[in-house]
C-alpha cells in the first residue's frame, strides 16, 4: 500500500469494539444489546481491585449486512486485554444461542465475531472457562445452519481459549497486523524461557503468528489490508460464498497429515514453504 492509500484508509485496527461493529454493519439500524447503560458488569473484578467496565468488554450489535439481519460480537481489546470472563462470555454465548434460534426457525442471520483477546480472564478463570465452553457449543450448533465469520484485526490478536473459538468459525479473516495462536508469546517466554521464544522479537512473533503467516499456512482464510471498508467487503463476500465444503475443525485427517510433516523444530518461513507446497486449502473435505 503506497503512502497516499495509507493516508486515505480508515484503520479498522485503531477503532474500538463499538466503532468496529458500527462500521461493519449497514449504515441504518445499528442497535446495541446489553450496552453500557444497562450496567451489566463483572461482579468479581472490584473484589480484586480491578475497575470493572459496564459492558464487560463485549459489544453485541444487531443490524443488517447487505440487508440481511446480522449480529456482530465485538471484543474490546483495550479492557483487560479483551479477556473473557463470566459476563462477557455469557453475552457472546447468549447472542450465538439467540442467533441459533433464528437459524433453526428459518430466519436469515449473519453472525460475525470480531476477535481482540488474550483468552480467559485470569481473575475469573473457572467462570471464563465455563463461558468458553458455552461459546464453543453454541458456535458449533449455529454453523450447522449458517456460516459464522470471524475477523482478527489487531492490536491484541487472538490467543488462549478464544483462539479455539476462531478455529471453529466457518471463515476467518485476518490483517497482517493481526495475530493468532493458542499461547501468547509472553506466556511461552515465561514458561519455557527466552531461548524458546523472545517475546520482544516482533519480526519473529509475526513470522509465526501474524495474519500473513496464518493465511499462508491455512489457519485463516482471507488476508486483508487494515481498512474498514475493505474488511466490511471481505465479511460480506465470506457470507456470499456460503457454507464451506468442510469446516477447518472437522478436517482431522488433513491436520494430522500436516502435523506428521513437521520436523522437530520449524521456523515460520520453512513451515510456510512446506505447507504451501502441499496445498493450503483448508475448506476442502478430507479424502
Amino acid at each position: 500500500m503506497n503512502s497516499a492509500a495509507l493516508l486515505a484508509r480508515d484503520s479498522f485496527v485503531e477503532m474500538g469494539a463499538r466503532e468496529r461493529a458500527r462500521r461493519l454493519l449497514d449504515a441504518a439500524g445499528f442497535r446495541e444489546l446489553l450496552g453500557p447503560f444497562e450496567g451489566v458488569e463483572s461482579p468479581w473484578l472490584a473484589r480484586q481491585g480491578v475497575v470493572p467496565q459496564s459492558d464487560d468488554g463485549v459489544v453485541v450489535a444487531r443490524g443488517t449486512l447487505d440487508g440481511v439481519p446480522a449480529v456482530v460480537l465485538a471484543i474490546e481489546g483495550a479492557f483487560q486485554g479483551g479477556s473473557t470472563g463470566e459476563v462477557s462470555g455469557a453475552k457472546i454465548a447468549g447472542a450465538l444461542e439467540l442467533a441459533l434460534k433464528d437459524a433453526e426457525a428459518g430466519v436469515p442471520i449473519r453472525p460475525v465475531l470480531l476477535f481482540e483477546t488474550g483468552g480467559v480472564r485470569l481473575q475469573e478463570a473457572n467462570l471464563g472457562l465455563a463461558a468458553m465452553a458455552d461459546i464453543h457449543a453454541a458456535l458449533i450448533a449455529l454453523r450447522q445452519h449458517v456460516p459464522v465469520v470471524g475477523v482478527i484485526a489487531g492490536m491484541v490478536g487472538c490467543f488462549g481459549g478464544m483462539s479455539i473459538t476462531a478455529g471453529l468459525v466457518s471463515r476467518l479473516i485476518m490483517t497482517r497486523q493481526g495475530r493468532l495462536g493458542l499461547n501468547g508469546p509472553e506466556v511461552i517466554e515465561q514458561n519455557a524461557g527466552i531461548a524458546e521464544l523472545d517475546s520482544r522479537d516482533r519480526p519473529l512473533i509475526w513470522s509465526l503468528t501474524g495474519g500473513e503467516q496464518r493465511v499462508a499456512t491455512g489457519f485463516a482464510d482471507i488476508l486483508i489490508e487494515d481498512d474498514a471498508e475493505a474488511i466490511g467487503q471481505a465479511v460480506r463476500a465470506a457470507f456470499a460464498a456460503g457454507m464451506p465444503a468442510a469446516h477447518a475443525s472437522q478436517r482431522v485427517a488433513f491436520w494430522r497429515e500436516r502435523l506428521a510433516q513437521l520436523p522437530e523444530r520449524a521456523e515460520g518461513t520453512a513451515l510456510r514453504r512446506l505447507w504451501s507446497e502441499n496445498g493450503s486449502d483448508r475448506e476442502a473435505g478430507d479424502e
